[in-house]
């Protein structure tokens, strides 16, 4: 599975960085918007948070999660399709043991586990069973490490607001000095925004790409099952493509997939209903 860079999460974390420093350079300039120790808090109080949480070796792995945001490695459901039709009719033709050789051509490691299964002879049932537990297991560590982003998404602000607090108390503290009471209010808030910023900007959203990512990917884990049990069952080539196409989007059902090779242009991109049945 090759790995596509997502233009998407750049340049929407990009776009949104760039529309901020415009407005805060129309409004006076960038300077006033930069406070080291606010930088600290939100900073440090979020990452403190996040390592009090969660388990030390999960937080190691953040920057290895939140690559994933940046790029895809989603399979095409037509391109899978039509592999799972290809090898049922060489299973029709061949038999079920001819599927051993297509093993080594095959790429995706739960169809490549499930058609392993198959050729040792595992009953129906039993595929089924162990490749949702693979599905299960795989579907956990994606929630841990979109869990981690939700997290930080939600301690960012409230250490911006517990800086704002302690800018609060310092400001009172001086209240003597009536000329820096302004200057010292625009610093107390500087972490409330550092903390919405990387809370809305960069965590929630990566949390979010996250889970559609995995959601895409459990479908076509779905799909793969199905397809799979479809290969086990006997079905014919016409049945599991009719039985598979309700994994596809309303204006791809149509498109005849008998035949057709993997990878081509007019499956690439297809997407995976968001919900199955």
């Amino acid at each position: 599975m090759k790995k596509e860079f997502d233009i998407a999460t750049l340049a929407g974390i990009v776009s949104g960085m760039l529309l901020i420093a415009g407005a805060m350079l129309l409004g006076g300039g960038l300077g006033m918007f930069i406070n080291i120790p606010s930088v600290l808090i939100v900073l440090g109080g979020t990452l403190a948070a996040t390592l009090v949480n969660f388990p030390l070796k999960e937080v190691i792995k953040v920057s290895k999660i939140a690559v994933k945001a940046f790029f895809s490695t989603e399979e095409s459901p037509t391109d899978m399709i039509s592999q799972l039709i290809a090898l049922t009719g060489k299973a029709k033709k061949e038999g079920m043991l001819a599927m051993e050789q297509s093993l080594k051509e095959i790429k995706n490691p739960l169809l490549k586990t499930g058609l392993g299964y198959i050729v040792d002879g595992m009953p129906l049932d039993d595929v089924r069973n162990a490749l949702t537990l693979q599905q299960i297991a795989i579907h956990s560590r994606h929630k841990a490490g979109q869990d981690i982003f939700k997290g930080m998404g939600r301690w960012a602000p409230a250490f911006g607001m517990i800086g704002t607090l302690i800018g609060l108390v310092q400001m009172l503290a001086s209240m003597e000095d009536a000329a820096s009471i302004g200057p010292k209010m625009a610093v107390a808030l500087l972490t409330t925004f550092y903390g919405a910023v990387l809370s809305n900007l960069v965590f929630l959203p990566i949390a979010g790409k996250l889970a559609r990512r995995s959601e895409i990917e459990m479908v076509t884990m779905k799909l793969i099952m199905e397809g799979v049990g479809a290969l086990q069952q006997g079905l014919s080539p016409m049945m599991v493509e009719t039985k598979l196409k309700a994994f596809l989007e309303t204006e791809l059902q149509g498109i005849s997939l008998s035949g057709r090779k993997s990878n081509t242009k007019s499956g690439k991109g297809a997407k995976a209903p968001a919900a199955v049945g």
